[in-house]
This record gives C-alpha cells, structure tokens and sequence, in this order.
C-alpha cells in the first residue's frame, strides 16, 4: 500500500492508465465477496448497520448480504447529505460510542479522518491487494501504512442536460452534437450559456455557482494547501488561481447564467420540477439524485465531455470504527460492498461509478445505459471521463474548513444577494486566516 503523502505524484498517471491495467490475481473477489463463507462468519446471530449519505445504490446489497449471511442481519442508515454524516460521523468519534458498524466517508472530510486513524480498523488485508485504483488507495493510507477505508466510488464529471430546453433554445440536442457546442474550455461553457439565456426567459444555464466552483476546483493540483506531510496553507488572499475561479463564476452569475440554487436545499431539489436550469455537472453518482429529484421530467440526458478537459468530483470510502462490537464481521461487510461485482451492482442502481479496476474493465460496467437519460450509455460515457483525469487536488486535514469558506462567500452572492463579490471575498479571507 502507498502512503497518502504520494498522491499527487500517482494521481495522474493511475487514472490516465487504469483502464489499460489487466487484472492480475490480487484484484479478484476473495471468497467472502463472492459470497462464500468468511473464516469470522458468526455463528451466532448478529445486526450490524451500514451508515450511508445521499444515493449510493446499497439498498438493494444489504439484504443480498443477509441471504448469503443467514447469521447476520444488516441495516442501512441513510443521512440525506455527506455534511450531514460528516456531522454524525464526527460526533461518534469524539464521543467513543454511536457509530455504525460500517461507514461511510467522503473524499473531501477523509483528511480530517485520517487524523482520527486510531479510531478505526486496520482494514490492510492481502486479500484486497490491488483490488483499487493507486491513487484512490492512496487517499485512505496512513504515512505510516495503515488502510482506514476500503474506495467505493470515484466521480468522473460529464454534462447533463436538459435537450427538451436546448432544443427551445436552438441549440443542439444529440448528446454528441451538444459536446462539441460545449467546447474544451469553462469560457466555451460560458458562451454557450449565454446563447441559451437570450433565448430562454427566466431559465438558469447551470445550477449552483458553488458547484461550477467544485468542478473548476477538481482540476488544481494544490487549490488550498502544499502538499503533506507539511501541510501549508495558501493564504486567501495569496491564492490567485482560487481568485481567479471565483472571479470567473461571479462573472457569469452576474451575466445571468446561474439559477441561484444552492445544491441539496429545498428550492434546488423543487427546480428540477420546474425548468429551474438547463445544464448541470454531471460526477456519476449525481445521476441517481437527478433521476429521484426530477422524477416524471422527460428530456435529460448527459454530454461526454467536461469543461477544462475532465475532472474527478468526490468519490467515498467504507470505515470500519474501532468503537464496534463485531469488528471482524464488520470488515467483511465492507469487504463485499467495495468488491467488483458489488460496485457493479450500486453503479446500475444509482450511478455511483466504481474505483475498482477489474469493474473498470469489464462489460458488465462498460455496456450499462441509463433509460432515465434517454438511454445513454453512462458506463462507457463515464469510464471515458474518467480517463480523461488528469489531475486528482491534494485534500490536506484544512481541505473542508477552507472549502466552506469559499462556498460560504460564492453563496453570500450568488444565493443569498446580501453581499458584492468584494465584500464576499474579504469575509472569506478572514474565515480562512483564522484556519491558521
């Protein structure tokens, strides 16, 4: 296993790679993920809970689990958003008690885990040996060699759309025409944007100019910090690639291209009910909360290509905590939710695109199509996106106390109105000096 202190230096060659890698013996399913029974198969009746966030296709796995476990019964803890489990997540940390047996982490709060590491299960095992992407390893291993999570998903970002509005528009509506219309570039993105909204009245080009912010992030090496193990953060006010994103995304919300939503709150799920925006970045796992939010609206679809050139947003991990009663039975929990066929399975359920890479090859992922999306072919799509990544941001133990700051003063803009992006700006610059 490598140590989280090499992940820049994998990152981009890992996922530029990984659909070349063959799989060698390490990376098939053990027998547990299989199905077979585990040498810490219970012999004796027990429950354990699998705490999850926003849509990440298990609903189904957790009472396969059970049939092929007769001993063992799981139950699935559902937090509506990661900052919500962030929240419950830490708490049960501090307090030593109230965690799940399994949980699940968020790329983006992983760093503060890992400060945490000696509240949580080794889960190093030979039997798992190359069963994931380097870099997304990299991310969930300790400079000391300990492996705090077993790699769910990763995000690999495409456009998704809205062709019945494009159309009233008079732009294009076949996913590949409307790639080449998006162009290479976040100012081609832009321009198009423009174009749609001279022509549609009322109707926002994208989402959320905080999400534009994450999808233009995902692509700096270093956004907020040096690289470990001496973690240094860039002072606001030094950051002039952050500067200049920002500035960038109050541009276009002021030429009118933003909905003005903040994503996961009730006016954001409500748009997608009524034409509240034409486009949205599009990491896998977002098809299943766009298919649930704009459930009975026809005209969705989603564009293989991305601004910028491609971008990685979130992906998560499965945490065994210390704290647990079961702790070998947990592990082999989250050792057949994080196999192949396992991801498999959540990628066809809810769009959460595997990091595994005997999945990343195989025809069972590759030839997936999405009914909700008129029927496009998001397993080839994604995996497509996926090796167009190039660069991975190195998340230091600050990474989402700096992030929210930016969030925070995009929001103070974008959705609340209350301040100029000056004045939004210079609040931020505070709330990030304070980190230290």
């Amino acid at each position: 296993m490598r140590s989280h202190t090499l992940l820049r230096g994998t990152a981009a060659a890992a996922v530029a790679a990984f659909l070349l890698v063959g799989c060698s013996p390490a990376s098939a399913p053990s027998p547990s993920a299989s199905g077979s029974a585990a040498p810490s198969e219970p012999t004796e009746p027990i429950t354990l809970t699998v705490s999850v966030f926003n849509e990440m296709g298990y609903e189904g796995l957790v009472g396969e689990y059970t049939k092929l476990h007769p001993n063992v019964t799981v139950k699935l803890d559902r937090a509506a958003t990661s900052d919500e489990a962030r929240e419950k997540y830490m708490s049960g940390i501090a307090a030593g008690s109230g965690m799940a047996d399994v949980a699940a982490v968020e790329v983006d709060w992983l760093p503060e885990i890992m400060e945490s590491a000696d509240a949580l299960t080794d889960l190093t095992d030979p039997e798992v040996e190359g069963r994931w992407l380097d870099w997304k390893v990299a991310q969930a291993t300790t400079a000391d060699g300990k492996l705090v999570g077993y790699g769910t998903d990763i995000g690999p970002e495409g456009v998704c759309y809205r062709a019945d509005l494009f159309e009233k528009a008079g732009l294009p509506t076949d996913r590949d025409e409307v790639a080449k219309a998006l162009g290479s570039t976040w100012d081609d993105y832009f321009a198009l944007g423009k174009q749609f909204s001279a022509k549609s009245d009322g109707v926002g080009w994208y989402d959320s100019a905080d999400a534009i912010f994450q999808g233009m992030v995902n692509q700096v090496a270093n956004p907020f910090s040096s690289t470990m193990p001496e973690e240094t953060l860039i002072p606001l006010d030094q950051n002039t690639e952050i500067k200049a994103i920002y500035d960038k995304i109050m541009q276009s919300s002021a030429d009118g291209l933003s909905a003005h939503l903040q994503q996961w709150q009730p006016d954001w799920q409500n748009a997608f009910q009524n034409n509240g925006f034409a486009t949205m970045l599009c990491p896998g796992w977002m098809l299943g909360v766009i298919e649930g939010n704009a459930k009975g609206v026809e005209g969705w679809d989603i564009a293989p290509t991305f601004p910028g050139g491609g971008g990685n947003w979130g992906g998560s991990f499965m945490t065994v905590p210390s704290q647990g009663k079961n702790i070998d039975a947990a592990k082999e929990l989250a050792k057949w939710l994080t196999a192949p066929e396992q991801q498999i399975a959540a990628f066809k359920a809810k769009g959460t695109f595997p990091s595994q890479v005997e999945a990343l090859t195989s025809q069972d992922l590759l030839s997936v199509t999405n009914a909700f999306f008129n029927d496009a072919p998001t397993g080839q799509i994604l995996a497509d996106r996926a090796k167009a990544v190039t660069v991975v941001p190195f998340k230091g133990p600050n990474y989402f106390a700096y992030r929210a700051a930016i969030s925070n003063a995009i929001n103070r803009v974008d959705v609340d109105k209350t301040d100029t992006p000056e004045e939004s700006w210079a609040t931020a610059v505070s709330d990030v000096s304070a980190l230290g």
